[in-house]
């Protein structure tokens, strides 16, 4: 497919925000900080008048999905996880591995977090919206290709960023990952392909332990690991210099945002200090490189962020700029 030309593309201006009920019905079990609280505090801050303006769409079951995921992940990877999950009993849970864990609404909440990345796609990539927020739960940065981790079943970032070539023709697609933890899933599936940029600002030492300078896959992957303790201007150094400059020379068609909050200094589960300011900013340089290369084409698909308060302030400030990316 001829990839499509931002010139020729009539944009709305608005922002669309996709999630869906069966998100909150995913049940990790007590205790597990991966939890249904996590949307039901950002669904009561982005119920104020200020976000009015977002369309809210519902993320689908797709006919596609199986395929689509397939895109990023390997058949056994797909087949392994489908026969874990797809039929848990509404009394269980299943255990992937020691973080991830599975109950009876599981298998519908992966899919449709997988289709609610699909949906913002052809959403923005056909004009329709300038960007689009996914609220989803399982998050999806640390799925590999052939494994599921780190609370996660499905690279729900790069299978968007993969589809966004596959049905949509764009020729080199861009993943910003500002999550405390490394996507080590989205490096793993990008890792040898020159036309897909991954860009992580991310803690180290701390799990999953990669994220080294020194990963770079075929010259694409561009890695920012930064210390405990270390606040927003030192990420905004070190975003401005590995990650914006290069994403700049890629020049991307579109660009994902794998948006995790668990680097806001309220975190349990990361060191850093950054605040609702400095994801605001890094949101802000994103939208500008894609208003320069993708006619302001941005995906954004929510990952971390495990403080109620801390998650909900940075996702309200998230959110709001990409509104005000398209108006």
């Amino acid at each position: 497919m001829a990839p499509i030309q931002a010139a020729h593309v009539t944009r709305s201006m608005s922002t669309l925000l996709v999630t869906h009920p069966i998100f909150t019905a995913h049940d990790t079990g007590f205790g597990h900080p991966e939890r249904a609280d996590r949307l039901k505090a950002i669904d009561k801050v982005l119920a104020h008048e200020m976000f009015g303006a977002l369309v809210r769409g519902e993320a689908p079951l797709r006919d596609d999905v199986e395929e689509r995921i397939r895109l990023a992940h390997s058949d056994y990877h797909l087949t392994r996880i489908k026969g874990a999950i797809e039929h848990v009993s509404h009394d269980r849970h299943v255990r992937i591995d020691g973080d991830t864990v599975a109950s009876f609404a599981t298998w519908e909440s992966a899919l449709r977090a997988v289709g609610a990345g699909l949906d913002a796609v052809d959403q923005v990539m056909t004009g329709k919206f300038q960007n689009a927020f996914c609220e989803v739960r399982p998050p999806g940065h640390h799925a590999e290709g052939d494994r599921a981790m780190g609370f996660c079943f499905f690279s729900n970032a790069a299978i968007a960023a993969m589809y966004a070539r596959a049905a949509h023709g764009a020729e080199r697609v861009a993943v910003v990952d500002f999550d405390v933890h490394h996507g080590n899933g989205t490096q793993d599936i990008f890792w040898s392909d020159r036309d897909l940029f991954y860009g992580s600002t991310h803690q180290m030492p701390l799990f999953p332990g990669t994220g080294e300078l020194s990963e770079t896959g075929v010259g694409n992957i561009w890695n920012a690991p930064l210390r405990e303790g270390d606040d927003g201007e030192v990420f905004k150094a070190a975003f401005t210099e590995r990650i914006l400059g290069p994403l700049e020379n890629h020049r991307p068609d579109l660009i994902v945002i794998s948006a995790g909050f668990d680097a806001h200094k309220r975190d349990p589960l990361g060191g850093l200090r950054l605040v609702e300011a400095d994801f605001m900013w890094a949101t802000a340089k994103v939208g500008e490189i894609a208003h320069r290369h993708a006619n302001g084409r941005v995906v954004s698909m929510l990952e971390g962020g495990y403080d109620l308060e801390g998650l909900a302030k940075s996702v309200a400030v998230h959110v709001k700029t990409l509104m005000d990316l398209g108006s």
